[in-house]
């Protein structure tokens, strides 16, 4: 009897498969779900696992983006700087400038970093081109990848500036700089004809550096270069440490979300696999008392039935594996533009170590009823036999009885204490999809509460600059932040306008609902390393404000908001005063609230302009009437304050809600699968419980049950299994939720907002409470419908 292929034993495995169909397919459809959701989940942990890094490494990012003053050091020069101490590997040097191009549907686009370079590749920030093609004459520009969407596609154009000369620029490509060191490239000749009256020419050199894990070790890397070259020659420089933590920042909230996912698919797995396999001996009784009687050991019969759930398992597994590589790949693809990372795909050890551990867990699951089977005395399984204990249950009988509900409802509401074990792998099962949905709703609703808490500068609908389109003003304009190559240090700037009249003519201009001037610039606050960034409001800034964690937002002279960073940073707390120092003026300051704002490293703070004698603001910030076109408006408003020396745009639509889209499309995909999952687990239950009452079912057809109440009957059976499972579900759901956000925003360096973490409504969670009874149903509606076609002869003759 030790056989196993043909042998007695392999017969006896290949019959059970074979008999139980429901059975055979739930094990099979239910690990390919979990395995496929734990591939998906796993290969975007290891893609938001330090994607930075990787990036960096296979595109020999450069440690070091500097930028110089063509007119003051020849390009031999500068490429003789390759050689320093140090420098292990250098590029250029390449062409910059910075334009302010005007989008295909004529809205302004931020002050954007433009690099001549011969190809994508190179020796340091060799580039990853997405789609499309390198430039190859004037009038064709390769864009950054961060900025492709339904706006800007390949063969898209744009203008190169508002200016009558300007230039029309075709996309031919989209690519990636892991570095970030520039937002669009064109040929060397291309950049050199766009440099605009009013623009300045500048030389980009890339540097890879021995020593360069630290901002110590980046800023005596500076230090050899400015020494290598003329005073006043370097003009700014980007270094790779800002970029990465950043970049680390995003990548880290979204591990806790993932493993919270993959934790309910694991948890989900067990609880189904144990429960088929439990009832697979539950209902086998006779036939295990047969085999033992027929010279079966009690370590076949264990084996026999592990070996029952591992066939259809192994073929879930290698069906989820497929399954899980082909959802992955949407998804790794928006990864990809998201955290700027090379191209990925699922990493090989994942498609190894999901569909192992898989095994073990269906093993150790089948493992637990099938030593049950094994332990049955031979005598006592075959006088059980299938039917049930007339024992069991009875109490519920007689307690439904009592209800003023017919007779098929009160019946089906007290099966499942027949079965109690099989009723409380019921419930988990409707319960951890219920905590799955829950989850998921939650989740979604506080990334769109993120989004729409992003920076108020985004939400403005135009915003004039009182300087010109290239900056000005006492701070520079605020949307120039958007502008992510090296500080153009050095290089002169158009004469600022009058802020007073710019702020007049934007009273004056027709449309304008509202609006609020912002200066902006670096300055130091005690206790504080290094600069800070400083954001000053002129007017009613309430549409600019921020959410706020705790406290409030500005409301006059005297007060300060900053980040959970800065607190954390500082030591101090909401109520604390600091003393802030800007242009050279110092004030002491109140801390009155901690803000949701996690720009420039968490360390900006927000304050009153009049706190501040000598600050004037560099942008107005305006939202326009309902109805207006700010496109219309802005240009309008334009012919106004050009002549002042200022300028208007619209708003561009921003990036920064990629990410946000990512998770919430992981959250609907995972969540459906959980939930497919507890609906199997519910099907295959109530198919047990129909096959095992079958003779029940035909007595009672034969005293007059219609097709209709058998229906009832078995719906109702998983009735009461559907609300306890909602109402467990729910609040797990809601409490998961309420831990799993804030751990995401600590991974992001923030606390969270009220607006992010108090999403659910009332009635949100009462559908969601009756989303564990509509699965439950829907589990039951198929046997339900095999017991109401069945022949009632067929049924009386069912032992």
């Amino acid at each position: 009897m030790t056989g196993f292929g043909n042998g007695a034993l392999g017969r006896v495995v290949r019959s059970g498969v074979g008999r139980r169909r429901v059975q055979t397919l739930v094990i099979a459809v239910a690990t390919m779900m979990a395995v496929a959701s734990a591939v998906v989940a796993g290969s975007l942990m290891v893609a938001t696992n330090a994607p930075f890094d990787r990036a960096f490494a296979q595109q020999h990012g450069a440690h070091l983006t500097a930028e110089f003053d063509p007119e003051r050091v020849s390009d031999d020069r500068l490429g003789a700087t390759g050689g320093l101490s140090g420098v292990t590997a250098s590029a250029g040097p390449f062409p910059t400038t910075t334009i302010s191009p005007v989008g295909p549907e004529g809205g302004h686009m931020p002050a954007l970093t433009l690099v001549g370079r011969p190809g994508p590749k190179s020796d340091v920030d060799a580039l990853d081109l997405k789609s499309g093609r390198w430039a190859r004459k004037a009038g064709e520009i390769v864009l950054s990848s961060s900025f492709a969407g339904p706006f800007l596609e390949l063969g898209s154009t744009m203008e190169s500036s508002d200016a009558p000369g300007g230039r029309t620029l075709t996309i031919v490509g989209f690519a990636m700089s892991a570095g970030d060191s520039a937002d669009l490239w064109a040929t060397p000749a291309q950049v050199r004809s766009l440099v605009a009256e009013d623009g300045r020419l500048g030389s980009q050199m890339l540097y890879r550096f021995d020593s360069a894990g630290t901002k110590a070790e980046i800023t005596g890397d500076r230090k050899r270069l400015a020494a290598a070259v003329p005073s006043g020659a370097l003009l700014g420089t980007q270094s790779w440490l800002d970029t990465k933590r950043a970049a680390d920042q995003g990548a880290a909230a979204t591990i806790p979300f993932l493993f919270a996912f993959g934790v309910l698919g694991i948890v989900m797995s067990v609880i189904i696999v144990g429960s088929v396999i439990s009832g697979a001996v539950g209902t086998g009784l006779r036939r295990i008392g047969i085999l033992k009687a027929i010279g079966f050991t009690p370590r076949e019969v264990v084996r026999a039935y592990v070996a029952q759930a591992l066939i259809p398992a192994g073929v879930g597994i290698g069906l989820g594996v497929v399954l899980g590589n082909v959802l992955a790949v949407p998804l790794l693809e928006d990864t990809e533009s998201v955290y700027g990372t090379a191209s990925l795909s699922v990493a090989w050890w994942v498609d190894v170590v999901v569909p192992a551990g898989a095994l073990l867990v269906v093993g150790v699951a089948a493992l637990v009823p099938a030593l049950r089977a094994g332990r049955l005395r031979t005598v006592d399984a075959i006088a059980v036999g299938r039917a049930p204990r007339t024992d069991r249950g009875q109490w519920a009988h007689r307690a439904a009885g009592r209800l003023p509900l017919p007779r098929p409802v009160t019946y089906g509401l007290a099966s499942p204490f027949a079965h109690p074990v099989r009723a409380i792998a019921m419930v988990l099962a409707v319960a951890f999809g219920t905590v799955a949905a829950t989850f998921a709703v939650g989740l979604t609703q506080s990334l769109n509460a993120v989004a729409a808490a992003q920076d108020p500068e985004d939400r403005a609908d135009v915003t004039a600059i009182s300087g010109g389109p290239g900056g000005g003003g006492n701070a520079g304009p605020v949307r120039t932040e958007k502008h992510r190559g090296p500080a153009s240090g050095g290089q002169e700037q158009p004469a600022p306008a009058d802020p007073e009249r710019v702020r007049a003519a934007v009273a004056a201009q027709p449309g304008t609902a509202s609006y609020y001037g912002v200066a902006q610039g670096d300055g130091s606050v005690a206790g504080v390393a290094g600069s800070v960034r400083i954001r000053l409001y002129q007017g009613d800034s309430g549409p600019g404000s921020f959410e706020m964690i705790s406290g409030h937002w500005i409301t006059g002279r005297g007060q300060v908001v900053v980040s959970t960073q800065f607190l954390e940073a500082t030591g101090n707390r909401v109520g604390d005063t600091v003393r802030v120092t800007f242009e050279k003026e110092s004030q002491r300051l109140r801390i009155v609230g901690e803000a949701f704002d996690t720009s420039d490293d968490g360390m900006r703070v927000h304050a009153d302009l009049g706190s501040f004698a000598t600050a004037e603001p560099g942008v107005f910030l305006i939202e326009v009437e309902p109805g207006v076109s700010p496109a219309a408006y802005a240009a309008e408003l334009a012919e106004v304050v050009r002549p002042l020396g200022g300028d208007a745009i619209a708003d561009f639509a921003g990036r920064g809600e990629s990410m946000i889209l990512v998770l919430e499309a992981m959250a609907v995909l995972l969540t459906l699968m959980l939930v497919s999952v507890a609906g199997l687990g519910v099907l295959n239950s109530v198919v047990l419980d129909t096959r095992e009452r079958v003779h029940d079912l035909g007595v009672c057809k034969a005293l007059g049950m219609s097709p209709r109440q058998t229906v009832v009957l078995v719906l109702a059976s998983v009735t009461g299994i559907g609300v306890l499972g909602g109402l467990a579900g729910v609040p797990a759901g809601f409490a998961l939720h309420g831990y799993v956000l804030p751990v995401m925003g600590s991974a992001a360096g923030t606390g969270l907002p009220p607006s992010v973490l108090d999403v659910y409504d009332t009635w949100q969670l009462a559908l969601l409470g009756l989303a564990g009874l509509l699965v439950a149903l829907l589990g039951a509606l198929l046997p339900a419908g095999w017991a109401a076609k069945v022949r009632t002869a067929t049924a009386l003759r069912t032992e």
